[in-house]
């Protein structure tokens, strides 16, 4: 699987000619599948989010760059589909785009809906996040960025990559660089800060971060 995890969607000329690099073709030629469900999940849960998500209507740029054709997964829905069916849309979309929210409730759905299990077989699929999207991806999103809380417990996310991610980098005080550090120092591992024009690409094994903003990796090992 191709991966680009981004802070706010495809915010700038960096991060889409990312997305045209990985999908290997223009994103008019490219079908891709929405997935809202992280935008009911957590405190600041609500109807809205998900709509302006899915109707283009949001100021994160992602179902509205111009593909050639939108549908949407709801994660939630899938335990009662056929997985036969809905397998086979997931495996026919170049591309997979994932809404913020919240990441634990997002994992949580990911796994109870099957989704999760079938991620490392799509080989050729691109998975683009947003903000909570991409940090499930992650071994850990930190108790910084526990709301919803899963039957578990815990911070753990799914693991797919081997770093974490402060999103929303410099965006308020909740958000600025020392808050950041506090947070990094408590993941216990390789981890980026980011902000909105900043997005990290994953394919062939390979990490690049695209930016036209700022950004920090913390890494533990270098520094020790």
């Amino acid at each position: 699987m191709k991966l680009l995890l981004t802070d706010s969607g495809v915010r700038n000329a960096s991060i889409r000619a990312a997305l045209v690099d990985l999908l290997g073709k223009p994103i008019a030629e490219a079908d891709a599948l929405c997935i809202p469900t992280a935008g009911y999940g957590g405190p600041y849960g609500d109807p809205h989010g998900p709509w302006r998500f899915i109707s283009g209507q949001s100021p994160n740029p992602m179902t509205e760059l111009g593909w050639k054709s939108v549908g949407v997964l709801e994660l939630t829905a899938l335990p009662g589909i056929d997985p036969e069916r809905w397998v086979s849309w997931v495996r026919e979309a170049d591309a997979l785009l994932v809404n913020g929210g919240d990441a634990l409730y997002l994992c949580h759905w990911m796994r109870e809906s099957g989704l999760a299990d079938l991620l490392p077989s799509l080989r050729d699929t691109v998975y683009v996040g947003l903000s909570a999207g991409s940090m499930a991806l992650t071994p850990r999103v930190g108790e910084y960025f526990v709301g919803w809380t899963p039957p578990t417990g815990g911070d753990s996310a799914l693991g797919v990559v081997d770093f974490s991610i402060f999103p929303h980098l410099d965006s308020g005080p909740e958000f600025s660089m020392a808050e950041a550090e506090r947070w990094a120092a408590g993941i216990d591992g390789r981890a980026y800060a980011i902000d909105p024009q900043t997005a990290v690409k994953v394919a062939d094994g390979g990490i690049e971060v695209v930016s036209e903003g700022h950004w920090k990796l913390f890494d533990p090992e270098a520094s020790g």
